[in-house]
Order: C-alpha cells, then sequence, then structure tokens
C-alpha cells in the first residue's frame, strides 16, 4: 500500500516533518511517498501548493496525506481547498494552550526564539565531534562527554553529529581497529577515558552490507572478517565492563536518544 504525504509549513517544515514522521511511523504496512512544501507564506505560494497536491491526488487516485504548521488562518483555508486529507499540527494544540493559559497566541509566522549561548554550543559540539572523528585527536578526549568506540561502520561518526547538533553534546569516536582487536584490550589513548567510553555493537549481515557497499568484494567487507571483528569487539566491551548498544535496526535519531538516556548525558542546548 502506498499514500502520499505532505509536509506544510510556512517556516522550514522540520515541525511539520518530525511530528509527521512520528505518526506516520505508526503504519509500518504502507509505503509513504514524502513531499515537504517549506515557507508557504503567501497567497501565490498556498496556491502553487494546491496544484502540487492536487496534481498528486490525480496521479495517485486517492487523497493524499496532509501535515502542515501554518498559522496564517488565509493559507491555512487555500490549505484546506486541495484534494488531500488535512491534519493541522497546531491547530490541534494551540487552541487548548489558549483556553488554559488565558491567552491569545501571537500568530506569528516562523517565530523562533535564538538563544546565543544554546548556538554557540551546538556549533562548538559539532567542531568538536568533526575534529575527533576516527581517533583522529585523541588529545583532546578530556573534554568529551562521551566517547563512542567500536568496529569500523558501525554507525559511530553519524551518532556523534546528531548528538552535537540535536544536543550540544561533545561526542568524539575512535575506531577500534583489528590489531586492537588481536590484543583483546582497550587501547592506552582509551583507557584513560573508560569511564566516558559507549560502545556501538552491529548484527554481522548489517555490516558486511555496509561495508560492501564501500568496498565490495574484499577481505574487509567479507562475512568471516564482520563476524571475527564483532566477536572480539563484544569480548572487549565485557571484559572491561563498557556499556553498548546493538544498532542494527535503529535509526541514528533513536540511537543518540538510548545512548543519551543509557549514559546519563544531558543535553547541553534546549
Amino acid at each position: 500500500m502506498k499514500r502520499s504525504v505532505f509536509f506544510i509549513s510556512d517556516g522550514t517544515g522540520i515541525t511539520a516533518e518530525t511530528l509527521g514522521h512520528s505518526l506516520l511511523a505508526q503504519f509500518g504496512s504502507v509505503k509513504f511517498e514524502e513531499f515537504t512544501l517549506p515557507y508557504i507564506d503567501s497567497i501565490e505560494r498556498a496556491h502553487q501548493a494546491v496544484l502540487k497536491i492536487n496534481q498528486v491526488a490525480a496521479e495517485d487516485g486517492c487523497k493524499p496525506i496532509i501535515i502542515d504548521t501554518l498559522v496564517n488562518k488565509e493559507i491555512r483555508q487555500i490549505i484546506t481547498n486541495a484534494n488531500g486529507c488535512m491534519f493541522d499540527v497546531f491547530e490541534t494544540f494551540v487552541g487548548k494552550l489558549e483556553e488554559e493559559l488565558g491567552v491569545q497566541p501571537t500568530n506569528q509566522i516562523g517565530k523562533h526564539t535564538v538563544n546565543t549561548l544554546s548556538y554557540k554550543t551546538r556549533i562548538d559540539a559539532i567542531h568538536f565531534a568533526l575534529d575527533n572523528d576516527d581517533g583522529a585527536r585523541t588529545r583532546h578526549y578530556d573534554s568529551a562527554d562521551i566517547i563512542l568506540i567500536g568496529v569500523s561502520r558501525s554507525g559511530k561518526t553519524p551518532t556523534c553529529i546528531y548528538l552535537a547538533m540535536q544536543f550540544g553534546i561533545r561526542a568524539a569516536n575512535y575506531p577500534l581497529t583489528e590489531d586492537d582487536l588481536d590484543d583483546n584490550c582497550l587501547p592506552k589513548s582509551l583507557k584513560e577515558h573508560k569511564n566516558k567510553l559507549f560502545g556501538l555493537m552491529i548484527d554481522a549481515e548489517r555490516l558486511t552490507a555496509i561495508r560492501t557497499e564501500r568496498k565490495a568484494n574484499s577481505r574487509y567487507a567479507s562475512p568471516q572478517q564482520c563476524q571475527m571483528e564483532l566477536r572480539a569487539v563484544e569480548g572487549i566491551y565485557v571484559k572491561e565492563g563498557i556499556p553498548f548498544l546493538n544498532v542494527s535496526e535503529m535509526s541514528v535519531e533513536e540511537i543518540a536518544t538510548r545512548i543519551i538516556q543509557l549514559a546519563g548525558l544531558k543535553r547541553r542546548i534546549n
């Protein structure tokens, strides 16, 4: 089963996408084709959006799902005339909040408060993640909030960057190489920061597929090599008492959130 879904916003569309994905995830049997229409902040753009929605509805033979965070009532009314099934995220919550708070909403389009300190914290954390990727600069580990370890291509880098961008967490990562695994112990540069270490695990079949995309028909991507490395790295985690997580079926968002929970980290930005 396939359905089209539109995320429509007068801003970036990130809020509509985020909330929409959470809702759509409850219907795993449906394949959704997604369209994001950001900055629908004028009458002209609203009419253009309606034309696009109607075109897709005609092609699909059924109404697209519309998830919007539009503030302007006139623009929203135009979108309601489209041949789609519309869900207004803001309307669902704003009315009840207005009633509870006794204050009318300002209805400002794309209204976001810029927190200078949070912005600087986020940028610093991103720079830290990039500078300390793949064991590049272990001398900065004193400043890390967490150090992710694991075999090559187990998801360390994207998780570190996500932790930095979304939570302001200073995350470094270190790949455990075949030499490290042969010794069956942590490298010296990691031992002194053992309390900051968090391990990533991944199923051998999944790891083989990921490595094959990068280096097909290589020893690096062979099932035997992947299985050997994963057995060895799990042995190190258990031997050293390092917490770890199997990330095979997780998105980067899920991985980061679980790590924060399990490691007891606190977000640095709001």
